[in-house]
């Protein structure tokens, strides 16, 4: 794994120093490790031929004549009546050509860039809850001061590489405008890439813009050293509708990248078991690719899984299953077979930031790191099934992403780490606390965690009997107050400023 210093943010205490949160350095993360390879050749080629099919002979329904006009020109078969484009797999073949295995993302701070692809391991921030919860003030809808809490602690932790499209919507601000206020919090309270809103072309183009604002550069540069993505949320089964169509076409117009993200729960949106999910699932982002590539090949993408299982007992989404966890594994197969930077999520159905979210949150993970996702989406801070973003939850997330981080650390092996010597020399009974293999080591020989609590059982009853939750609200708030502003250059806020006055006038004047 290699490591850098973070430059411009915070790079966290030990504890042993005393002062500051216990966390990680900024660093780049690798997964080199072997990925899992759940289904044979033959299995993946199948399921590769059932999407084909279904693209061919189902089709999949659009709403915008923008997007079947592009997939006519390819020769596809587009049905105006029915709204329903079927193509070949000559068409899904041609547009891979062009697409990007890796690509970077280069934020207002060019030191926070990140690599999209290959082996590469990036963690974001929850996104798109409508309500907020913490231990101190309960459950609430979602609004703008907690929004700009959740950008400050992304930008706090080191283990947060990039910001969601709106971690809570505020609920409080008009719908049709609030994007630039939240674009502005992530923009003023933190100095990494984040996720644009792409339902319609204005959202979309107003995230490009006010990056490209505040990075200093013209929105033509941009197009060639991206700055932000998007996700397209394919409304499964089989439906792309036309704001998120729009939204595409402007992003990937403008270089900037994309992620199709089909939408699958088994049971509800796809039939009930994995294969035929899974299948699904490709064939709509197999369509979504194929689109960012007909409008302007070469353009960055990434594929999106979203599988999971409903309960079917009562209909509600399940997430952080076994069902889930395998198709993380196998939409990572699908992805190396097509050379397309891979994105998935680790969410949990919990109602709490309990047992169940830690289980099913590390279940999450793992099905996606040994699938090999370049992007961990709602990394930190999704709690029940995505409704409500968590303080709490985030700082036990960062913990699972941070010890995520060091069990992909590659192992040292030389004659040195296997201390033969040192074996040697301790006699037969004795211990391994006083010699000079572990006094060269000891301060750096294990991950330091900031969230669990190592000490004895006494111990633990002297400070308090503190549970993790405790803990967690403890840490959340100490970041809070530890927390530093990103420095912005004034001409920069200034010219950020008065384009969103602009746009608020503008869009005062449009229908929502």
């Amino acid at each position: 794994m290699a490591r850098e210093k973070r430059s411009g943010g915070r790079r966290g205490k030990s504890a042993r120093s005393g002062g500051g949160i216990n966390q990680l350095p900024w660093q780049t993360v690798m997964n080199t490790a072997p990925k899992t390879e759940l289904l044979n050749e033959e299995q993946l080629e199948k399921l590769h031929a059932t999407s084909m099919r279904i693209l061919s002979e189902a089709g999949i329904r659009v709403m915008g004549d923008n997007v079947m006009d592009l997939f006519e020109k390819a020769g596809a078969i587009v049905d105006r009546d029915t709204k329903t484009i079927r193509m070949d797999e000559s068409i899904v073949n041609e547009a891979l050509k062009t697409v990007p295995e890796t690509f970077t993302l280069t934020a207002r701070n060019p030191a926070k860039r990140i690599t999209l692809g290959g082996d590469h391991v990036n963690f974001g921030l929850v996104a798109g809850p409508p309500n907020v919860h913490d231990c101190i003030n309960g459950r609430r809808p979602g609004n703008y001061e907690d929004y700009c809490n959740f950008i400050k602690l992304a930008h706090h932790f080191n283990a947060i590489h990039l910001i969601g499209n709106q971690v809570i919507a505020p609920q409080e601000m008009p719908a049709n405008n609030r994007h630039l206020d939240t674009y502005n919090a992530n923009l003023t309270y933190s100095d990494l890439s984040f996720h644009a809103t792409a339902i319609g072309r204005g959202r979309a183009m107003d995230g490009i813009n006010m990056m490209a604002i505040s990075r200093g550069i013209s929105v033509e540069e941009m197009c060639k050293d991206p700055g932000l993505i998007t996700i397209i949320s394919v409304n499964s089964p089989r439906l792309f509708d036309d704001a998120m169509g729009d939204g595409l076409i402007a992003m990937a117009e403008h270089g900037q990248p994309v992620t199709i993200t089909p939408f699958t729960l088994m049971g509800a949106m796809t039939p009930v078991t994995l294969p035929a999910a899974l299948a699904q699932q490709n064939a709509e982002a197999l369509f979504g690719v194929t689109l960012t590539q007909l409008v302007n090949p070469g353009t960055p993408v990434m594929y999106g899984s979203f599988t999971s299982n409903v309960d079917m007992k009562s209909g509600a989404p399940a997430f952080g299953t076994p069902e889930n966890s395998k198709a993380n594994m196998i939409s990572g197969q699908l992805c190396r077979r097509y050379g397309i930077p891979y994105r998935t999520s680790n969410a949990n159905a919990s109602n709490a930031v309990d047992l169940q979210a830690a289980y099913e949150t590390m279940m999450a993970t793992w099905g996606a790191v040994l699938g090999g996702a370049n992007l961990v989406y709602h990394a930190a801070g999704w709690l029940e099934g995505g409704l409500t973003a968590s303080y709490e939850k985030f700082v036990m997330d960062v913990e699972i992403i941070q010890n995520m981080m060091e069990f992909l650390k590659p192992l040292k092996f030389d004659d040195a780490e296997l201390g033969l010597d040192t074996i040697k020399d301790v006699p037969t009974g004795g211990h391994f606390f006083g010699t000079d293999h572990t006094m060269e080591r000891y301060q750096t020989a294990f991950y330091s965690p900031m969230l669990s609590d190592w000490q004895n059982h006494g111990a633990w009853e002297a400070a308090g009997s503190k549970t993790a939750l405790n803990r967690a609200t403890d840490i959340w708030q100490q970041a809070l107050r530890e927390y530093e502003t990103p420095a912005m250059d004034p001409a920069i806020r200034e010219e950020l400023d008065a384009y969103m006055a602009k746009r608020k006038e503008e869009i005062g004047t449009e229908e929502p």
